[in-house]
């Protein structure tokens, strides 16, 4: 029987969130309602303004979502068929999937085993002369570690597309991250650690040029109204989204030092019953996610659902063993950390709406399962 006395226990608590920020959040919402301007209007613009700053980015670009900031920076930089792109096997299919749309081979490169993220040591004999690019995914709001990469690719005269969508604010070598590569790309869906209200997304980049095209991309391929120059997509964001993000930046550096809050004290009390995540002094994190692993992950995860504690696997299977990209001929045990990973890897309860009081909960029903299956 559950001695849960708080109700369910979702992974991210929105509702919370939304009484704390709901006020502002009607307030600006009326007068997108007002103003009558829906696209491509004021609060987009200052909305990438304002993130391109806070990443030190010259550049912002509102788009759809996060897939579609992935998509059209491989676009941008003229990456399409023949080409190879290097990435993580072990992120979500969007990673993957973004390289495919371009009409591009996906190669994958096995993972850090204290990080989850790419491993650089394995990169260089990935690369062929088809390669044009690597997606550094910074996973569960970790790092991945730019300068080796970074250097890796001026080697090799590659461009570097940072995935930074579970990785807003996070910061590496003190600098946050999606403005170290050629290009940036955030995702704010709901769930993120800056979430809109729906899908939205967002690319940055220091290079002019690139800002240019990517805006003409995300435009149809319209740099002037009805003049089309090349063939773009439809991945314009709305000025609704824009006016809730435009709130909740406001919210942002507090959230995440709420987040680090819950996520050290989990590693306090849980880290001598099964691995926890790891940080390290120049690759900080944010914690989209906090991540543990065990052998005994999915028994673990049907108790914490008898007690009413959401818990989630990201990710159940790498990508080079989704069937969607069997065409690459890949198989198991191509990437071994990734795969034991997948097996292992169980995501707890964060938010900055987390109270200490349903956190101690979640705690007491963790170590009460391991002390009997541990």
């Amino acid at each position: 029987m559950s001695d849960n006395k708080f109700g369910q226990i979702p992974m991210v608590d929105l509702k919370e969130e939304l009484r704390l920020i709901r006020d502002p959040v009607l307030s600006m919402l009326t007068e997108v309602l007002d103003s009558g301007d829906y696209i491509l209007g004021d609060k987009g613009e200052q909305l990438e303004k304002q993130l391109a700053q806070y990443v030190n980015a010259s550049y912002g670009l509102g788009v759809a979502n996060g897939t579609d900031a992935l998509q059209l920076s491989l676009r941008a930089l003229n990456i399409g068929p023949g080409d190879e792109v290097i990435t993580t096997p072990f992120t979500f299919f969007a990673s993957g999937e973004a390289i495919a749309q371009v009409g591009a081979k996906p190669v994958f490169v096995d993972i850090e085993e204290e990080t989850y993220n790419i491993d650089p040591s394995k990169i260089e004999q990935a690369i062929t002369q088809n390669t044009k690019a690597i997606i550094a995914v910074h996973l569960y709001g970790q790092s991945a570690k730019m300068k080796e990469i970074v250097e890796i690719a001026k080697t090799h005269h590659l461009r570097v597309i940072e995935d930074a969508c579970q990785a807003i604010g996070t910061e590496y070598d003190g600098k946050r991250i999606g403005a170290i590569g050629d290009i940036g790309c955030f995702s704010f869906f709901p769930s993120k650690n800056l979430g809109a209200f729906g899908d939205a997304g967002l690319v940055v980049t220091n290079q002019k040029q690139l800002h240019e095209k990517l805006s003409e991309l995300r435009n149809h391929g319209s740099e002037k109204k009805y003049h089309h120059s090349s063939i773009g997509m439809n991945s314009r964001l709305d000025e609704f989204q824009a006016a809730v993000l435009l709130v909740k930046l406001y919210y942002l550096d507090i959230f995440l030092h709420k987040r680090k809050e819950v996520a050290n004290r989990y590693t306090e009390h849980l880290s001598h019953l099964f691995k926890t995540p790891r940080t390290t002094d120049n690759r900080e994190h944010t914690f989209h996610q906090y991540c543990i692993e065990l052998d005994n992950r999915d028994e673990l995860a049907a108790a914490l659902k008898d007690h009413g504690i959401a818990s989630a696997i990201y990710y159940p299977i790498p990508l080079h063993l989704q069937e969607a990209f069997h065409y690459l001929h890949y198989k198991e045990g191509d990437f071994p950390i990734a795969e034991k990973t997948a097996k292992r890897i169980l995501a707890l309860p964060i938010s900055p709406m987390l109270s200490f009081q349903k956190q101690d909960y979640i705690i007491s029903t963790v170590k009460r399962f391991m002390e009997t299956n541990g």
